[in-house]
Parts: structure tokens; C-alpha cells; sequence
């Protein structure tokens, strides 16, 4: 059979992509990249330790950071993500930071996080105001809580799930559940959320987004989709994905009057 008009395989970009070790959502981040774009995945070593603050530090020391990377140098890839957001806010702006340059170092190549790629997801959004919902114990939601207001981003309701383990197996009208109670609660001062942010790249969110986009009136991002949004943007390419706000500026609420309150200057 001749099968030369094929024209052989189609040019690839590749994307790096650190992961915990107990990562199970490989087909999701999938969905999120375009054709000509291939995803490099490589994933931490093990440690026997369930989801806490104290494996989020063990899954992003610097030393395992450089290994991971150096492992993906040989696919030469054009960017490395590393896809776990309790392991790149633990350590709050600075260390978010620190592990960035890490990888780089280990690298040659532009690196990021999943939290770094929050913050960047909600200034596209203009959204300083979020909803959150996480699957942690109280002691790592707090710690993301900690790290957003140093970033400049007030937490207005949240919803937690206390897990430390089997996060991925979480089934999707348990994280619709929680979005709606991280919405509809209020904490003290919080006000109205501008956004709505599901965390940890382990929580299945694909499928939910554009339903709760709708339903919610606010945007909503998840983590794996920030770090592939963040990622590809890299690239110069753009995530694909179903009427999602961070990914179709269409799909973005009109913005209302400024506040008094919200105005540069005001007391």
C-alpha cells in the first residue's frame, strides 16, 4: 500500500510537564491542548505521605525539581509546567517564585505553576475577588488563602473537602456542590466574587466549567486549566476548550460601574 501522500507525521511543540506522583489526570490536561501541540509528562518520586502541607514541601523541594526537568530535557521542550498548585503555593510568592527560577536553571527553558498561573489567570480576568473551592484539609486551604492575599486577592466564600487522599476519584456533583456553597456562603467582608477558582490539578474539572460558568454568572477557572492556559499562552498558541471565560474573552461577563469603594484613592 502506498502511503506517501500521509506526508508523515504532523510537526509537534512539546510542553513539559512536572507532576505529584499520585497525579491521575493525565487525559485531562489532554483536552485542553491543540493538535499540533504535545504534552511531556514526568512525575515526581514517591514519598509516603498523604495530602498535607508537609507532602506539598517534599513534591516541590528543589532538588526534585532539577531532576524532573533535567528527565525532560531530552525531548526538548519549549516550556515545563509543574502541575500541582498545594506544592507551588506552600511556600507563598517567594517560593512560587524561587521554583520557577529552579527550573529554569535545570532547564534553559521559560518555566511556571499552577498557583503562578492562578494569579495570572485572575489579573486576565480582572478578578480580585474569589470564590474557592479545594479538596484539602483546613490547614492546606489556608495556606492557598495566605498565598492569594499576597498576591492581592481577597477570598470571599470557600468550600473544602478534608481529603488526604484519592482526590482524583472525586466525582463532578461533589465539586458543583462545593462551587455552590463557596458562592452562596459569605465570609466576614468578603463580599461578591469575581471568579470562582477550583484548586488542585488531582480534582476532576473539565466537564463542570462551562456549566457552572453559566448557572454562576462569574467566571470559573481550575487549576490544570490555568497551567495549560498559562503554558500554551508560552507558546503563542491558545488552550481549547468549551466556551470557557479564561480561554473566549466571549465568554466573559460585561463589567460593570467601579464601586466608590474599588476606585484608586478612596478612604
Amino acid at each position: 500500500m502506498d502511503v506517501s501522500f500521509l506526508g508523515g507525521p504532523r510537526p509537534q511543540r512539546g510542553v513539559g510537564v512536572v507532576a505529584p506522583f499520585d497525579f491521575a489526570l493525565d487525559r485531562e490536561l489532554w483536552r485542553w491542548v491543540p493538535d499540533d501541540v504535545s504534552l511531556h509528562l514526568t512525575r515526581t518520586p514517591f514519598v509516603p505521605v498523604e495530602v498535607s502541607l508537609d507532602l506539598a514541601r517534599l513534591v516541590s523541594e528543589h532538588e526534585t525539581l532539577g531532576d524532573a526537568v533535567r528527565a525532560l530535557n531530552a525531548v526538548a521542550p519549549e516550556v515545563v509546567a509543574y502541575a500541582c498548585t498545594s506544592g507551588s503555593f506552600v511556600g507563598g510568592i517567594a517560593g512560587e517564585r524561587a521554583m520557577c527560577e529552579a527550573m529554569t536553571r535545570a532547564g534553559a527553558v521559560p518555566s511556571l505553576t499552577t498557583s503562578g498561573a492562578l494569579l495570572a489567570a485572575l489579573a486576565e480576568l480582572r478578578a480580585r475577588r474569589i470564590a474557592l473551592v479545594t479538596p484539602y484539609t483546613v490547614s492546606v486551604t489556608q495556606s492557598l488563602e495566605d498565598y492569594l492575599v499576597g498576591g492581592g486577592v481577597r477570598v470571599t466564600g470557600r468550600a473544602f473537602m478534608g481529603l488526604t487522599r484519592h482526590i482524583w476519584k472525586v466525582p463532578y456533583r461533589d465539586v458543583v456542590d462545593m462551587a455552590r456553597q463557596a458562592v452562596g456562603g459569605r465570609m466576614p467582608a468578603g463580599g461578591t466574587a469575581d471568579a470562582l477558582f477550583i484548586s488542585c490539578t488531582n480534582l476532576p474539572t473539565y466537564d463542570v466549567i462551562p456549566q457552572l460558568e453559566a448557572e454562576l454568572r462569574i467566571p470559573v477557572i481550575s487549576a490544570n486549566q490555568v497551567t495549560m492556559w498559562a503554558a500554551l499562552r508560552h507558546l503563542g498558541t491558545r488552550a481549547v476548550g468549551p466556551y470557557q471565560a479564561l480561554l473566549d474573552e466571549s465568554a466573559r461577563p460585561v463589567p460593570g460601574p467601579v464601586l466608590p469603594e474599588e476606585q484608586e484613592g478612596w478612604a
